[in-house]
């Protein structure tokens, strides 16, 4: 009997959906922090964010190279809120599509761990994942850089054979493919790239097509 798949779960636009109001929260904060610790106007300090964003995967790691920023500093600042619960959006029936997947179940997010951890309390799926790997975890390099996967495989004992990772972010899963992953794409946008094992228009849709991904 092949042995149980190790699911790696994205958080943000794949359990929920961050776009809606935790996106915009978030990328506010960011600006807001440019514009504080580097004295740029608030265009410049946007500007900046998106920059970062784009060439590094994420802002905070083009903070860190070019102007020192304290990452946990920064984190603490950019991802806080005041009632996060209210602005989580989510689907209810993801707790039982969760517990009836086989096998572990991991976050493997870009975001802050206690983030995470907010989230997942938040929408009650705290209990479905044995573990939660955040930015901080990946020693602060995102996906879709190998490093990001390297840490996790090695901290967690994975091999990335027996691993999924279910994500909406086409670029990370192409990491995952080519350390030998199996992928699965989140998005309602059209085509399916080549190194994509599974898309499905919404994660509520992957126990339905557990066939594609698993042996029999």
């Amino acid at each position: 009997m092949p042995a149980a798949p190790v699911w790696l779960f994205d958080l943000d636009n794949t359990l929920h959906n961050a776009s809606a109001n935790i996106f915009p929260h978030i990328n506010r904060r960011m600006t807001d922090y440019l514009e504080r610790h580097l004295s740029l106007t608030r265009d410049e300090a946007n500007a900046l964010r998106v920059h970062y964003w784009h060439r590094y995967g994420a802002t905070l790691l083009g903070l860190v190279r070019h102007h020192g920023t304290d990452p946990h500093h920064f984190l603490r600042e950019t991802h806080r809120f005041e009632k996060l619960r209210e602005l989580v959006v989510f689907e209810r029936a993801l707790r039982g599509m969760l517990k009836a997947l086989p096998g572990r179940k991991i976050v493997f997010s870009n975001g802050p761990y206690r983030y995470a951890l907010e989230v997942l309390r938040a929408t009650g799926l705290q209990r479905c994942f044995s573990d939660v790997v955040g930015i901080e975890q990946m020693r602060f390099h995102p996906k879709p850089g190998v490093r990001a996967f390297r840490h996790l495989l090695h901290d967690h004992r994975l091999t990335p054979q027996r691993c999924i990772l279910v994500e909406d972010t086409a670029e990370n899963l192409r990491t995952a493919r080519r350390l030998g992953m199996r992928t699965v794409l989140v998005s309602r946008t059209p085509g399916r790239p080549a190194y994509v094992d599974l898309k499905i228009a919404s994660v509520l849709d992957l126990r339905r097509n557990l066939g594609r991904l698993l042996p029999p």
